[in-house]
């Protein structure tokens, strides 16, 4: 998927392609939330009344749409109206983070039907945590009633870089063992079932466009927020993927030339300075919080990390003026990184979200609208919108499941290569 609302379409009235046009009548209803009928399927994708006619009977015929009613348009026969059927087919979502693994199942129109999270085993491990997401992938299955032979596949939003022609993840910087771990392959042997690799900030963008209505979600930037931080990148309706589909990494902005040293040489990076662990030092040293007792034999301890992250956003929350301040800090330097990404991409959109975005984001909303547009390195002179993720925290599984979905049934003109 390159996007989620993007420009419709048409259809060919030519034989021996009705893969495709199944696509494009299917991608027209699902765009319409209250339906279609066949003579506005018809306007819409450019298909003869005869090949809409065909093409609706197989969707209906195989449970991918249904008939939900009738309506009058002046004179003439009532229009009977078209609409996706939600148990008409499924998708797995899966989000892998250092400290949390999210599964979700989704419907056919986006609705989730089911969902888990797990905590993620010792993440130096890439074969427990393969393990681990197909039992939890298979018992969500079971748990939801879902006929495993509707399930389409799997989708993954992994942390980066990942080589998602072969579907490997390269060496995330979280996961310090994870490197050229074939997981796409992997996890595909270890369900049954087809299996897509995607960004996770790129998921979580994808999840935005999915569900945007109207003229939102159009030039945006989703400022991913988990263990790690990055960005999902979206012109025109269009997911940004980049030369290697890495594209969103932003972890190495400068932001502050009297920060502490990143592990790149540089100092002042941005990833660095706002991460849940950062912070978390930040508080130890400002005698905010203990100093927590990280396992010695895990550096990347994302348990402890996490229980004392939740400590240093509930005293934040409750007033504790230190507690603001660090909050309020991590705001400031995250605009000036939104700064350099609004003016190279010229934005009018920021979204927000990730797994631990929930419990800090109310303080670091309270800067980060006004130091950006007052910042006199801010050249695009419209207006900008800073909001949360409508999805919620499960933003980059829900995406990598959207994905799963427009694969199987958005239009791509190499389906018209095949007779369906």
């Amino acid at each position: 998927m390159t996007g989620g609302e993007r420009e419709l379409r048409t259809g060919t009235n030519m034989p021996a392609i009705g893969g495709y046009n199944q696509a494009v009548v299917l991608d027209a209803v699902r765009r319409a939330s209250e339906g279609l009928s066949r003579v506005e399927l018809a306007e819409r994708t450019g298909l003869s009344a005869q090949t809409i006619g065909n093409v609706t009977r197989r969707l209906l015929e195989a449970g991918l749409v249904e008939e939900t009613g009738k309506v009058v348009n002046g004179r003439g026969k009532p229009r009977t109206i078209l609409q996706l059927r939600p148990q008409g087919s499924f998708a797995v979502g899966v989000h892998i983070d250092p400290a949390v693994i999210t599964y979700v199942v989704l419907d056919l129109r986006g609705g989730v039907v089911a969902h888990s999270r797990t905590r993620t085993p010792s993440a130096s491990r890439p074969g427990d945590v393969v393990d681990l997401m197909a039992r939890s992938i298979r018992h969500l299955i079971d748990d939801s009633g879902v006929d495993r032979s509707k399930v389409l596949g799997v989708g993954i939003a992994s942390p980066g870089p990942i080589d998602a022609e072969s579907g490997t993840v390269l060496d995330p910087p979280m996961l310090p063992r994870w490197q050229d771990v074939p997981l796409r392959a992997a996890l595909s042997e270890a369900t049954g079932l087809p299996v897509l690799l995607e960004k996770d900030v790129t998921a979580a963008a994808v999840a935005e466009l999915w569900f945007a209505t109207g003229s939102s979600r159009a030039n945006f930037a989703f400022v991913y927020y988990g263990t790690g931080f990055g960005t999902g990148l979206v012109i025109g309706r269009e997911a940004i993927r980049g030369a290697s589909s890495n594209a969103g990494d932003a972890g190495h902005i400068t932001v502050d030339p009297d920060g502490i040293v990143c592990r790149c040489g540089r100092t002042g990076c941005i990833g660095d300075l706002i991460t849940p662990r950062s912070l978390v030092t930040q508080a130890v040293e400002a005698g905010v919080l203990a100093r927590p007792a990280v396992d010695p034999d895990d550096p990347f301890d994302m348990t402890t990390i996490t229980r004392a992250f939740y400590e240093l956003a509930e005293s934040a929350g409750s007033g504790d003026p230190a507690a603001i301040s660090i909050l309020h800090a991590a705001g400031r330097h995250l605009a000036r990184a939104l700064v350099v990404i609004v003016n190279l991409l010229d934005l009018d959109e920021i979204v927000f979200g990730g797994p631990f975005w929930e419990e800090i984001g109310d303080a670091l909303l309270e800067v980060i609208p006004y130091a950006v547009e007052s910042s006199p390195a801010l050249i695009p002179k419209h207006a900008l919108t800073f909001v949360r993720s409508s999805i919620g925290e499960d933003v980059a599984a829900v995406g990598a499941a959207c994905l799963v979905l427009d694969y199987a049934f958005s239009p791509r003109p190499s389906a018209m290569l095949i007779s369906v």
